[in-house]
């Protein structure tokens, strides 16, 4: 099992920026995909920004333009720098980490192995 620790989360007003990091020991960052994922209520669970082991990025409609995934393997660091953020933002945001790397699975669920507690993102208008 690999523990993965989120940070950043907290209350912003519409058309700020957050930034979410996510940390873990034990995970070799370099070579598989990860994720953020966010489950607002009333919805399901889906991916906001994805990244392959190689740094290919892929991000969902929603936040392509405004978000950005980013990792530091030496600091074992995923990061997520959110800007304009909107109330439709606001969720539980997820770290998530695979023991594979495949661009085409980023955004599916079943494709993680590991998932942090999560960071709480509240966007007021």
């Amino acid at each position: 099992q690999v523990p993965l620790l989120e940070a950043g989360g907290g209350s912003v007003q519409a058309g700020g920026s957050l930034m979410l990091s996510c940390g873990a020991s034990g995970y070799t960052y370099a070579r598989y995909g990860m994720g953020w994922f966010r489950h607002a209520p009333r919805k399901e669970r889906e991916g906001g920004a994805m990244i392959e082991g190689y740094g290919r990025a892929m991000y969902a409609d929603s936040v392509k333009g405004r978000f950005t995934i980013s990792k530091d393997n030496a600091k074992m660091t995923l990061y997520l720098q959110m800007n304009s953020l909107k109330p439709e933002d606001t969720a539980m945001y997820y770290c998530a980490a695979a023991l594979r790397s495949c661009y085409s699975d980023l955004s599916s669920k079943r494709y993680y192995n590991y998932w942090g507690q999560g960071t709480q993102v509240t966007v007021s208008s």
